[in-house]
């Protein structure tokens, strides 16, 4: 593993290490007979494989967030990325949330990245463009003040889990390939808490603010039906 403990940073005993958490999921995982897209994924960018089954980007970290030994303690804004593919199809979500006694621009920036993937989701219908989609996840992004990864956002999926075509978090309405019924999308809004700058961390993954500024992601995967947007990895408060 190539990620390594941020200094300074502890927690009290009881909470759980990110790297607890990856091996919860993999029970999740194992138990339902799914395996993970995430396990092994080597990208052009990346310089290894990713070693664990769930991304957990801490306060800075934007996305793709080796679990490693750190323990979450009271404050830490975290994302977590889970995919499974069941029966050869993929699906990819993504949450973010606080732990303990949240910051106030903390919970600003969570509800924020939610209202963005809502919109982008609103967006995802039959006569629509993938331009639409980024335009609807942009402005709520920018409407509140927030940075933007650039060159870093949603996809299609379906069969792999990342697939044609890319769906960006900022874009022109109109512009792009037509939605149509049958389309599966997983739309991802990043937010920046400061600038849009952003820096690879030395273990070749993870995404860090260059202004230290905290981030959030928010994510579903989505089909494109002419009764309108379906959410496939729906959350139980939202079935």
């Amino acid at each position: 593993m190539h990620a390594t403990r941020r200094p300074g940073l502890s927690a009290p005993r009881g909470r759980p290490s990110t790297l607890e958490l990856d091996e919860v999921a993999r029970g999740v995982l194992r138990e339902a007979g799914a395996s993970s897209p995430f396990l092994g994924y080597r990208p052009s960018f990346a310089p290894t494989p990713f070693p664990a089954v769930i991304c957990a980007s801490v306060n800075d970290a934007i996305v793709h967030g080796i679990p490693t030994g750190y323990r979450l303690r009271d404050g830490d804004l975290v994302s977590i990325d889970c995919g499974a593919v069941l029966d050869g199809w993929a699906g990819d979500p993504a949450i973010s949330f606080t732990v303990g006694r949240p910051r106030p621009a903390d919970v600003r920036l969570v509800e924020t990245a939610e209202r963005a993937l809502a919109a982008g989701i609103a967006a995802a219908v039959v006569g629509n463009r993938i331009g639409d989609i980024a335009h609807a996840v942009g402005r709520v992004c920018r409407d509140a003040g927030y940075g933007i990864p650039q060159d870093f956002g949603g996809h299609g999926i379906g069969r792999r889990m990342h697939e044609d075509p890319g769906v960006p978090n900022e874009g022109r309405p109109g512009r792009g390939l037509p939605l149509r019924h049958g389309m599966v999308l997983a739309i991802e809004p990043m937010l920046i808490g400061g600038r849009d700058g952003y820096h690879a961390a030395a273990d070749g993954w993870t995404l860090r603010t260059n202004d230290g500024s905290r981030a959030a992601h928010a994510e579903h995967t989505v089909a494109i039906t002419e009764s309108g947007p379906r959410i496939l990895t729906a959350r139980k408060s939202e079935s």
